[in-house]
């Protein structure tokens, strides 16, 4: 029978994929979305696919002739509703690719209970449409199985986490999404009110604040699964919006909570039966800089940068020796058996250390009969000597150094250290390594505005014995900070946090931020400090990264349901979008132009 209201007088009695031979001889109702069917004379098949799986249904003349002709008439993504008896597929059409491929039902009765258009791509895995049109159409993106699978995998996760934090004693509380602009790093987006003219709302970059405020509170153990925005430029891991497991601690023993978040992080990647060593791995900062470039470091495989500038300091060669005089360095990377590598792989190395402020990049082939390289003549035997020494040069191995200061070295030979691994395939599939990155610099220094910024954010706490550095260095100053990374993705970052209202005052200070703007936008933080807040600290875990890694997927726009573009616009619902003069009005805005 045809439905045209939608409602279902076959009440669905099992989800497609749990059907299998145990269920042989029982008459079963499923509903669903038609994937495909196959007409063979007196006998129709047709695949039907809910969110569990695709079953296969049959439909003959002889057993339902009306079902047939409904049958016949379907076209794909039609949903249905289907009573039939289950039986045993023939032996010859047994499918072992599928869950359900070893039985079949008999169609006995069928409701057409939604027609469908033509769809504009295929509901299938690996679907070749472009990413626009796929999130123009995203109800039917998302009615893909990987799709669907990623939807599925978010929400374990979340359930995962609030059991595991529930059940060590954190309470989960709402922070406001209505909140006041602070500066925070990155751009904040802005709600104008409508009740107090000139003034707006800020949405919360994080919970921060609040989270900082609940520890005053005497909370003690907080966790929430947070929407944060931040109007920043995108890529494909950053969103205009984005969810963060959030979490903070009262009193925190350090080592036991680390501990805790191992553990946690454990039992949400147990979800896909992936395991972790019961020792997590900590790397330093400089640490981190100074082997692979990169604060968050993929360590699955070697390839570390190596100092050089002890063999080149008083060299002949200028271009090293002068930029190790002003303070700079020269670091290189071995590539084993690289030696083989054409002058037209070797330019496009180059160019990839350029993208990242290199002047050029410098390279020695260890052959069989000779050193292939530019700089060759202009070193001498003793600095090759202990160039072969300290890298442990064997033959046809391949030698990249770049001299420059010492952040444009390291970043762009990290650069290059990950470009080389993939395309030497040096990345071992399967494998996990999670490690912490710690003692961040509490700040960083803006050349352009000349002025430091806070390296995470303005209320991490500094390291206790660097306390006495804030006065006359700064920039010497670690945080007690510490990043989760995992395969080269920071997941979580969090720090202790400041306590104290003169230790936080002064960071302000040292921000460049006067004391009457730090009472403006931060007075009632400061205000809380005068009434007993505990010690305290955190993390915060990117939860869309964790799912983009636990699916597999490299983009985040994959792993959130209704993403944004890398232009923070929703080809689905056209967002943003223009809104009428009498709601500005409302607002006490106007337009000064329009494109």
């Amino acid at each position: 029978m045809v439905k045209e209201s939608g409602m279902m007088e076959l009440a669905r009695t099992n989800n497609c994929n749990e059907l299998d031979s145990d269920y042989i001889g029982e008459t079963v109702v499923v509903a669903g979305w038609v994937q495909r069917t196959r007409d063979h004379g007196s006998l129709l098949f047709v695949d039907l696919r809910d969110r569990s799986g695709i079953v296969q249904l049959v439909f003959s003349t002889k057993i339902a002739e009306e079902a047939f002709k409904i049958a016949e008439s379907l076209g794909q993504e039609d949903v249905i509703a289907v009573r039939g008896l289950i039986r045993k597929r023939p032996a010859e059409n047994v499918n072992a690719d599928l869950p359900t491929g070893e039985i079949e039902i008999m169609g006995e009765e069928i409701e057409l209970l939604s027609a469908s258009d033509t769809p504009p791509f295929l509901i299938e895995d690996g679907v070749k449409a472009g990413e626009d049109l796929r999130l123009e159409y995203r109800y039917l993106d998302l009615r893909r199985p990987e799709m669907l699978e990623t939807v599925k995998i978010k929400h374990q996760v979340m359930q995962t986490t609030r059991k595991f934090l529930s059940d060590n004693g954190y309470w989960e509380v709402e922070t406001p999404i209505l909140t006041r602009s602070t500066p925070e790093g990155a751009r904040d987006y802005l709600v104008p009110s409508r009740l107090h003219r000139g003034k707006f709302y800020a949405l919360p970059q994080s919970p921060q604040l609040f989270k900082q405020i609940l520890m005053a509170s005497g909370v003690e153990k907080y966790f929430q699964i947070a929407r944060c925005f931040r109007d920043e430029d995108l890529r494909a891991n950053r969103q205009p919006e984005f969810t963060q497991i959030d979490i903070e601690i009262s009193f925190p023993n350090l080592v036991d909570f680390k501990a805790e978040m191992e553990e946690l992080i454990r039992q949400i990647f147990a979800i896909n039966d992936i395991v972790f060593p019961n020792k997590v791995p900590s790397l330093s900062y400089q640490e981190a800089m100074d082997w692979y470039g990169s604060d968050s470091p993929d360590t699955r495989f070697g390839l570390k940068i190596r100092d050089l500038s002890a063999i080149f300091a008083d060299s002949e060669f200028r271009v090293f020796s002068s930029t190790i005089a002003e303070g700079g360095t020269v670091r290189a990377l071995k590539v084993k058996e690289g030696a083989s590598f054409s002058r037209s792989q070797l330019d496009k190395l180059e160019e990839k250390v350029k993208e990242y402020g290199a002047k050029g990049l410098a390279w020695l082939a260890f052959t069989e009969s000779e050193i292939k390289s530019p700089i060759v003549k202009f070193l001498s035997e003793e600095e090759i000597a202990r160039l072969r020494q300290q890298l442990e040069i064997e033959q046809g191995d391949l030698v990249l150094i770049v001299a420059s200061d010492y952040k444009t070295a390291v970043t762009s030979l990290g650069q290059l250290r990950l470009l080389l691994a993939e395309k030497l395939d040096l990345i071992p599939a399967n494998q996990y390594n999670l490690l912490w990155i710690e003692d961040f610099p509490l700040f960083s220094y803006n050349e352009e505005e000349a002025r430091y910024e806070a390296e995470h954010h303005p209320f991490t706490a500094p390291l206790e014995e660097d306390i006495e550095l804030l006065e006359e260095n700064p920039d010497q100053v670690r945080a007690a900070a510490y990043d989760l990374v995992l395969n080269g993705e920071e997941i979580g970052g969090g720090s202790l946090r400041i306590n104290n209202k003169e230790l936080q005052s002064k960071v302000f200070s040292l921000l460049n931020m006067s004391a009457e703007e730090a009472q403006e936008k931060f007075g009632f933080l400061l205000q809380a400090f005068e009434y007993g807040t505990p010690p305290h600290g955190g993390i915060a875990f990117g939860l869309d990264r964790i799912i983009m890694i636990l699916s597999g997927r490299n983009s985040i726009r994959d792993v959130i349901a209704f993403p944004k573009t890398q232009r923070a616009t929703s080809p689905m619902t056209k967002a943003p979008g223009k809104v009428s003069r009498k709601q500005l009005e409302e607002l006490n805005l106007e337009i000064s132009a329009e494109e």
